[in-house]
């Protein structure tokens, strides 16, 4: 293992604290403004998405195709139907379209009526939010990417070489090797990741089948996002085969973390970070059951809890021994 991956591990007194496509709830998703803002409230790590355009500029958002809820089109007036894919528009297009603020009387709304509402925000580009890490302010900041790649929808995404090569393209050019890891869904994506750039940080994203969230899984027998990896019992060995794929992260949905599997990937040497934990009573959990780091979309809300139980989540901080 890497020794700055250990920038990363919990430690003493530390859980690492990861700000979910910046901090999604209190400002604009994926957004240089909302980047910036998790930054400047202490936070090192941001977790972002990366879709490639038609002319295969990667640019920073969650969705393939652009969300209705979270888009104005160039006339200012939200999109009424999610029929424009990301692949299918050159960057140029894209920047036609405002995602600064949410629509009112949608779910997605309701889920985040906290976050600003915002004006002008376009998709940015990754190159764009690498260069933010040149500047003085952010030299401690990591990038956790995350390369969106769909292997149940052909053609919704670009193949996953594709996507791996422009990423670790952009990732050299601003010599970001030592302050970035790579994630996906789709492990595919991290297989070409491993051949091409063996040293850059890979974490394998998982998602077993929650009944009481609606998501598709991601990890069961015969799974196209294993890339050939099989599991025989998906929630009692990931670890192992994580491990024995080479990865370094592993990043489980929270409600399929229990402290036994994150000791035993740790012994194993693997970084867990679990995502997305937004509410109270998950972030005591993820604290008891011992994570590396926590992914959420309310990042300064986990900073008061880790602070009331007597964490941080940065050694500078903590060495203030601030207190509530």
């Amino acid at each position: 293992m890497a020794p700055h991956l250990d920038r990363l591990r919990k430690a003493e007194g530390i859980i690492r604290l990861h700000g979910h496509r910046g901090a999604r709830g209190i400002w604009p998703e994926n957004t240089i403004a909302g980047f910036k803002g998790t930054f400047d409230i202490g936070v090192q790590v941001v977790e972002l998405d990366v879709l490639l355009t038609k002319d295969n500029i990667p640019v920073v958002t969650h969705n393939p195709i652009l969300v209705p809820a979270t888009t104005r089109g160039p006339d200012r007036q939200w999109l009424t139907s999610d029929h424009l894919n990301v692949s299918d528009l050159s960057y140029a297009e894209l920047c036609n379209y405002d995602i600064g603020g949410i629509r009112s009387g949608t779910e997605y709304a309701k889920s985040y009526s906290e976050q600003a509402f915002m004006y002008g925000l376009r998709i940015p580009t990754l190159d764009a939010v690498a260069k933010l890490l040149s500047l003085p302010q952010y030299a401690q900041v990591w990038l956790n990417i995350e390369i969106k790649s769909i292997p149940i929808e052909e053609g919704l995404t670009p193949p996953p070489e594709q996507l791996a090569r422009q990423v670790i393209e952009v990732i050299q050019q601003n010599q970001l090797e030592r302050r970035v890891i790579v994630q996906s869904f789709d492990w595919r994506v991290l297989e070409h990741v491993k051949r091409m750039a063996p040293d850059l940080p890979r974490s394998h994203l998982t998602f077993l089948k929650t009944p009481s969230v609606n998501m598709d899984p991601n990890i069961y027998e015969g799974s196209p996002w294993m890339a050939g990896a099989t599991t025989t019992h998906p929630d009692s060995d990931l670890c192992d085969v994580i491990a024995d794929e080479g990865g370094q992260l592993w990043a489980p949905f929270h409600m399929n973390v229990n402290a036994g599997e994150v000791a035993r990937a740790q012994a194993k040497g693997l970084i867990v970070n679990a995502w997305t934990v937004n509410a109270i009573t998950d972030i005591d959990r993820m604290i008891d059951a011992g994570v590396d780091g926590i992914i959420s979309d309310y990042p300064a809300r986990v900073q008061r809890r880790l602070i009331e139980r007597g964490y941080h989540w940065r050694e500078d901080y903590a060495a203030q021994n601030t207190a509530l």
